[in-house]
């Protein structure tokens, strides 16, 4: 795992994964249907859960949302591209916490610390997000930060729920006025 700064927002902190982080993110992520959109099925147990999220062959940087009461809301990574200062996002928001916006405002602290960071640290010079075309909720989320669909790539992906279509979106740092204040 590499080493994330903690970053805050209004109402989280987001902090790097600790070992009780799958604990709490296992009701999510063993949910099928929450799992949907995952490249993979939902996890069987939290040991499983740990083995994925703590691989130390994973280039991608994890921050866990907590909020004040020290409870984990969702899961924000970054992971380097195909291409120096491309980085691409992704996010969870556990299941029980659905609804009240914690996706977008981490997102967008997320962003705004990867467009502030030089690339040689890990930044970003462009963002971007694969989506798969039925998750509304997230494409939602991209279309509201000012990402841009780049593309539809048809029958693009195989997961356990078959043959799947995505979008790509992508985000530049010189448009990131669009993008969500800056983190705090």
């Amino acid at each position: 795992m590499t080493d994330v700064p903690v970053l805050t927002t209004d109402r989280f902190t987001m902090r790097p994964l600790r070992r009780g982080d799958a604990g709490a993110l296992l009701p999510t992520l063993s949910d099928p249907e929450q799992c949907l959109y995952l490249t993979r099925e939902a996890f069987a147990d939290e040991e499983e859960l740990w083995s994925w999220l703590s691989d130390p062959e994973w280039p991608g940087r994890t921050w866990i949302a907590e909020d004040a009461g020290g409870a984990v809301a969702g899961r924000f990574v970054a992971s380097p591209a195909h291409e120096s200062g491309f980085v691409e996002i992704g996010y969870i928001v556990c299941r029980d916490r659905q609804g009240e916006g914690i996706a977008r405002e981490c997102t967008a602290a997320l962003v705004a610390h990867l467009f502030a960071l030089p690339t040689n640290e890990g930044g970003a010079r462009k963002l971007t997000a694969e989506v798969d075309t039925r998750n509304r909720p997230s494409i939602r989320l991209l279309d509201d930060l000012g990402f841009t669909r780049e593309a539809h790539f048809r029958e693009h992906e195989t997961s356990h729920i078959g043959l799947c279509d995505v979008y790509w979106y992508g985000l530049l740092r010189s448009e990131r006025d669009k993008a969500a204040p800056p983190a705090r």
